[in-house]
């Protein structure tokens, strides 16, 4: 698909219209993340309900940031793998509470919001290997496709294996297996809001199916549901911090490298700083509305494709966003078997990263393999990082080329390992 840069007229004159009908277009595309992060929020430790609350309300204000303070027509929503991990590795993972959770992500956001107002952001961007941050992302794709053949009920823990094909005559896993052949059909032929009319379409197979369970007969809206206060009980133990550097680096690399691509499509660069810590003011509001962190959607590819160029496009979503409250009572019904299916086509997105490792040089592509490797099979992105960036050093010592490594960079190896001593010694 080609994306135009160029302005709607010669006088630089703003089509309202045009700027409108990408804003809604870009909600379509986007409006799956209330339902598929609020599911995931879920298994943290909080309702379906809270979850999706807290979902719109942060697409909602970080949406009207880029809107209103960048002046560019791009969408802020949870981030998919980032949700991954607070869910998994920081909440699930290290024993803390939800509250803990979300300070974790308030520290990730403030050191992110650090990196906008200075020159740490650039420091560390050239600090860390490329091959790396592949191998982040690549393994992230591969953990949420994991997560995705679960919630369906296509894998299950197998009783010889680790993992083994699920009941295949159970309708539940038959209509997972259907809505999942639609999804990828409807994604490749590029079907405008795919993810949404899979959602819809996985629905009405379930209902057809029988195994669709009844939603919400009305929006209950508690006041501890739609604000949170983090809790810092945890933040002398060491599991809190390692639980902070790698969401606040994976925070900070994929959201230079979503809004670096954004803004050259439309041919906005100058944008870049106002945009970055909209961002980052965004990320830490969420720590504050209780859910994982925001990042620029990858989705804005349809809003700029639509033509989008300024703020009005980021308002009008953001504004359908927050009307998306309204209906929380209808999509409270829809099942896993229709939510599955996008986990593991944005998790098979992600894994095309991996043609970006320069597999030709071993101690580039080994720790990133590493990476990629690790995350799915222990079930945990923070540990699967730290095999891959504890490898690096020794693997570039190995091949005699200590100089390419970076001081941040063994600093943060180092950090890794002190974390892996300090578990093999229980503490």
């Amino acid at each position: 698909m080609a994306f135009s840069n160029e302005r709607p007229d010669k006088k630089g004159k703003l089509n309202l219209r045009t700027e409108i009908v990408a804003g809604i277009i870009g909600y379509l595309t986007t409006v799956y993340i209330v339902v598929v992060n609020g599911s995931i929020l879920n298994e943290a430790g909080v309702s379906l309900e809270a979850g999706m609350i807290a979902t719109i309300l942060v697409s909602f204000l970080g949406t009207m940031l880029m809107g209103l303070y960048a002046g560019v027509p791009l969408i802020l929503i949870p981030g998919m793998g980032i949700n991954a991990l607070f869910a998994y590795s920081i909440v699930e993972g290290t024993n803390l509470t939800f509250e803990e959770g979300l300070a974790v992500v308030l520290v990730a956001g403030l050191l992110f919001l650090l990196t906008a107002f200075s020159r740490m952001g650039i420091l560390l961007k050239e600090a860390i290997p490329d091959s790396l941050k592949h191998g982040i992302t690549v393994g992230l794709g591969f953990f949420l496709i994991l997560i995705g053949l679960e919630k369906s009920g296509l894998v299950v823990n197998g009783q010889n294996t680790i993992l083994a094909f699920g009941d295949f005559t159970s309708p539940t896993v038959l209509v997972s297996l259907l809505t999942l052949f639609l999804a990828i059909f409807l994604f490749v032929r590029n079907v405008p809001a795919n993810f949404l009319v899979t959602m819809i379409a996985g629905t009405i197979l379930a209902s057809l199916f029988g195994v669709l369970e009844n939603g919400s007969n009305a929006l209950h809206v508690d006041p501890k549901e739609v604000i949170f206060f983090p809790s810092f009980s945890a933040i002398g133990d060491l599991s809190f911090w390692l639980a902070v550097f790698p969401l606040a680096i994976i925070l900070i690399f994929e959201n230079m490298g979503l809004l670096n691509g954004q803004l050259q499509m439309l041919d906005k660069e100058k944008a870049y700083d106002k945009a970055y810590k909209a961002t980052a003011f965004s990320t830490v509001a969420s720590a504050f509305l209780g859910t994982s962190p925001t990042v620029s959607a990858a989705e804005n590819a349809a809003v700029i494709a639509s033509k989008g160029r300024a703020g009005i496009a980021a308002i009008t979503a953001g504004l359908l966003f927050l009307a998306t409250l309204f209906l929380i009572p209808f999509i409270t019904m829809i099942p896993n078997s229709a939510l599955s299916p996008i986990l593991i086509i944005v998790g098979f997105l992600m894994v095309q990263n991996i043609r970006h490792i320069r597999v030709s040089d071993l101690s580039e592509s080994l720790p990133a393999l590493l990476i990629v490797a690790m995350i799915p099979f222990s079930y945990s992105i923070a540990d699967g990082m730290a095999f891959g960036f504890i490898a690096y050093p020794v693997v570039k010592i190995a091949t005699g080329k200590p100089k390419e490594l970076s001081v941040p960079l063994i600093i943060i190896a180092a950090l890794f390992l002190f974390d892996f001593v300090m578990k093999i010694m229980g503490i």
